[in-house]
């Protein structure tokens, strides 16, 4: 019998209750297949704060380190918004957990199902047969992880300071991410830069034309400005299949195109790292691309399906269980196409709860 060892961190307000579901459906899936899950819960966020007094406890890194992937929920909350900036949960664990496992590679996929092109504040004609993309994200390089510093000059005004620094070699290992995930869709791939005022832009920018041209001289590659890169994306996302561009410019890109889809109820992400696991495949942590959702904490009326299809992906990217992941994904849309719904994508029509909603896509395993 093949076990899966891995984290699972819950996180904070909803995330706890789509963590659960989450789990008994990677359960319903694997079981048939003789798999067994081995997995260790561990705080994290505003719960590593309140048990353990900090967002990342050292005990939570070494249940992820004695691991081969770590299922990730949503963090943060207005209850620890009064601590500094520092302390704070995004800031205090996320930042800290992709540098030590070097997460470098943010795959965030950007999917609307036909069914709920109403979810989308984009109008139905402009995406008719729904939306489907990827956003390659560098994650441990760039303005975020550069110097910093604060500083008070001579006429005693204060200077704050942030410094986007890219080396070549962290272009090209991103470049590989983006081409694997292009080589299995359609063989294209727009990369986002700010190359006509940013120096490491400039480099990035060189640097892709050349390394596609080298390693990957089939793939069609262009170039977008950051700017107009936002812009088409609110006009026309299908335009894009694969997308790749370095961190700040990233996280604004991927949590647009999570806009346009509609729900990040609806939304995974994978985080890769350098490092590989026991099945020498990426180590990674898989999360929700949504938030923490406060206002319905506890009502047991989450969309669970961003979890999910998280949970799916550390399936196919860690453990290496692509058919598995596979009969999750589909799940997830057949549930969907029959009508399921919970409240942030029902557009008025009859809803049903977390637990209902999980209990839908393990019926159509």
């Amino acid at each position: 019998m093949k076990t899966l060892k891995f984290a699972v961190l819950p996180g904070d307000y909803i995330g706890p209750e789509v963590m659960s579901v989450a789990l008994d459906v990677l359960k319903a899936a694997t079981e048939p297949a003789g798999i067994k899950l081995d997995y260790t819960e561990a705080h994290v966020g505003g719960a590593g704060i309140d048990n353990e007094g900090k967002a990342l406890p050292d005990s939570t890194i070494k249940v992820c380190e004695e691991a081969d992937a770590i299922l990730f929920g949503s963090i943060g909350g207005p209850k620890w918004e009064n601590l500094p900036p520092a302390e704070q949960p995004e800031r205090a664990a996320l930042l800290p957990i992709r540098k030590h496992f070097n997460l470098f590679a943010n795959l965030r996929p950007g999917l609307l199902y036909q069914e709920l092109t109403d979810a989308s504040p984009l109008k139905a004609e402009r995406i008719p047969e729904g939306i489907d993309m990827v956003c390659v994200r560098e994650l441990t390089g760039g303005i975020y992880f550069g110097p910093k510093r604060t500083e008070t000059l001579e006429d005693g005004d204060i200077q704050a300071t942030d410094e986007m620094v890219y080396k070549k070699s962290e272009i090209e290992r991103i470049l590989d991410v983006a081409i694997a995930s292009a080589k299995a869709r359609s063989g294209k791939i727009c990369s986002v830069d700010k190359a006509n005022v940013l120096t490491t832009s400039v480099l990035w920018r060189k640097t892709a034309t050349e390394y596609v041209a080298k390693h990957a001289p089939e793939i069609e590659l262009s170039h977008m400005y950051v700017d107009n890169a936002a812009m088409q994306m609110a006009r026309d996302p299908n335009q894009f299949d694969v997308i790749v561009t370095e961190n700040m410019f990233g996280d604004i890109i991927s949590d647009e195109m999570g806009i346009v889809c509609g729900s990040l109820g609806m939304l995974s992400s994978a985080s890769l790292g350098t490092g590989k696991n026991k099945y020498d495949l990426p180590f990674g942590l898989y999360e929700p691309s949504g938030g923490t959702a406060p206002d319905i904490a506890g009502k047991g009326i989450a969309n669970p399906c961003a979890q999910i299809l998280s949970a799916a992906l550390m399936l196919r990217y860690s453990f290496g269980e692509n058919e598995i992941a596979e009969k999750i994904e589909k799940a997830v849309k057949q549930a969907v196409m029959d009508g399921f719904r919970t409240g942030d994508i029902s557009f008025g029509k009859p809803s049903i709860g977390t637990k209902e909603m999980a209990a839908a896509i393990i019926e159509r395993l």
